[in-house]
Parts: C-alpha cells; structure tokens; sequence
C-alpha cells in the first residue's frame, strides 16, 4: 500500500500511533525505525500540540512514511490530511462526519471510525463510507480515558461488515493472540511500543502473532 491511497489488499499487522511529543525530531527519531520494521499504517495523534505544530509534526511524517512506503492517518483532523498530502484520517466519535471527510479526502482516502465497544457504530461508520472501524478499549490502557470496554465477540460479530477492523487499547504481544485469532486485521499500539525499553523488538513482537 502506498502513501497515496487504500488498496485492495486487506492490511493487516501493527497500526502505530504517535504518542504526544513536542520535539519533532526526536519524534522522527523514534518512528522512523519502527516504520522501516514493518508497521502497516502510522497514525498521526498530538493532544497536546498547538495547530503549527501539528502541521510541522505531520508534514514531516508524511516525508517520513513515503520514503517506508507507510500510508500516513492523521487523528481527528481531515483538514491537516488534506493540507499535509496524507494517506487518511481518524475520526472519533465526535470528530466530525465522514462523509465531509471523504468529499474533503477523496474516494481513495483511508477513512477510519472509533466505534467503541458498540456494533452498531461500526455498521452505522461504513453505511456512511468508513474504510475501516476500531474497537477499544480491549484491556485497560494510559494513552486515554475510557468508559468502553470491547471484547473479543464484537471482532467475530462485525466480520459481515466487509472492512478492516481495528483493536486499541491495552494491547501487548502477550495479550494479542486471542484478539487476531478473533479478526482484528491491525492492532493499534502508542505506548505499548513507544515507551517499550526495546521498541523494534516489540513491534517484531506484535507481528509474530499474526499467523
């Protein structure tokens, strides 16, 4: 998959994102060899950042991930996709509606929907042209505050969707199998890679658990 737009190849494996860090460089530091060890799609998230500096950070991501050929997703914001060239967009349960974000995008952008622990958001997100959902959060996680809490069932119960689905939250390699042997085609990981003291071995060991 390309930078560009979404193939027709089911992704599968380790959905990166981005944890909050002011200092792009050491930012790009800590992605870049995690994207040359074979994360599938980056995910750009910045909560704490100031509007400049989301589009310093995600101008040089988008830089980074086309020379790993890794399709870039921005978080909550289909305007900084658009403005920086990405991949795609994240959108959360109150970050906006996807079919504006895929008029804005076009029809080749990654378009992906948080729909919590709740089927009915997943078959709702790609009735209104969603590339793929998330569920979350499948254990207890830091990166943010959760009320909802998915379980293995729901993956099994949105297989007729036809979209990837995505896992998040609180995931590890010693905790994953189950959840991939359920159908979650990409597990979305911040800190359970980034603040891993080896985070390439990590990575390698999220993707050992895809058979």
């Amino acid at each position: 998959m390309n930078s560009a737009s979404a193939s027709p190849v089911r992704p599968r494996g380790v959905y990166l994102i981005t944890p909050d860090e002011a200092d792009t460089a050491r930012l790009l530091a800590r992605t870049a060899p995690l994207l040359a060890a074979g994360a599938t799609w980056l995910q750009y998230r910045n909560k704490t950042a100031a509007a400049a500096l989301h589009l310093q950070q995600a101008t040089a991501l988008q830089a980074l991930c086309a020379q790993h050929g890794v399709p870039l997703i921005i978080n909550d914001d289909p305007a900084l996709a658009h403005a920086v060239g990405a991949a795609g967009v994240h959108l959360g349960g109150t970050d906006g509606d996807i079919g504006a974000a895929r008029a804005l995008l076009g029809p080749d952008a990654i378009i992906g929907a948080s729909c919590y622990d709740q089927l009915a958001n997943a078959e709702r997100a790609v009735a209104e042209g969603a590339s793929y959902v998330a569920f979350g959060a499948f254990f207890p996680t830091t990166t943010k505050v959760t009320s909802s809490r998915a379980t293995p069932d729901l993956l099994r119960q949105s297989a007729a969707l036809g979209v990837p689905r995505v896992a998040i939250g609180g995931l590890s390699p010693d905790n994953v199998g189950p959840i991939i042997a359920a159908g979650a085609d990409l597990v979305a990981v911040v800190s359970g890679i980034f603040a891993a003291p080896d985070p390439v071995a990590t990575q390698r060991a999220f993707l050992a658990q895809f058979p």
